[in-house]
């Protein structure tokens, strides 16, 4: 048995197949402290259940500079993402349990299928706008803070 939702003017089955973006989810703040020192701060949205997950920034055609969305998994855990229904290119930030960034899939590919895998394990998987990591100099090694990222 389903349970419609209403998601955005959009009736949604818990279990269909989703065919429009989700309304926006809690915001919380995160911060990324650079190699050189510098913080770059954002506003994210927080995916906590599963389906808020699965349906992650689909269907949005744009993700501001200063969001994104922020997956925190329930264990640490190899993260396999993919662009289905993703309109807009992402930078995929895979955070290990040191909160530091262990691996970025820049300017994904809009609608693909293609699994983007975390290359080792994650905490978390951070969706920002495509080709933001290299405009602000974000990279592998540089620390995210955020309470969101605190162990439970």
């Amino acid at each position: 048995m389903s349970i419609a939702l209403c998601d955005g003017g959009a009736a949604l089955a818990q279990d269909a197949e989703p065919t429009a973006a989700q309304r926006t989810l809690q915001q919380v703040p995160l911060a990324i402290v650079g190699h050189d020192g510098v913080r770059h701060g954002f506003t994210v949205e927080l995916a906590q259940t599963p389906r808020q997950q699965e349906i992650g920034l689909m269907f949005r055609t744009a993700i501001p500079d200063a969001s994104g969305m922020l997956f925190v998994w329930p264990v640490p855990q190899q993260s396999e993402m993919w662009m289905k229904n993703c309109p807009v290119p992402e930078d995929m930030v895979f955070i290990g349990t040191d909160d530091r960034i262990t691996h970025i899939a820049e300017n994904t590919v809009p609608f693909s299928l293609a699994n983007i895998g975390s290359h080792g394990i994650a905490k978390a998987t951070l969706e920002l706008q495509g080709g933001l990591t290299a405009k602000l100099g974000i990279g592998v090694g540089d620390l995210v803070q955020g309470k969101a990222l605190a162990s439970k």
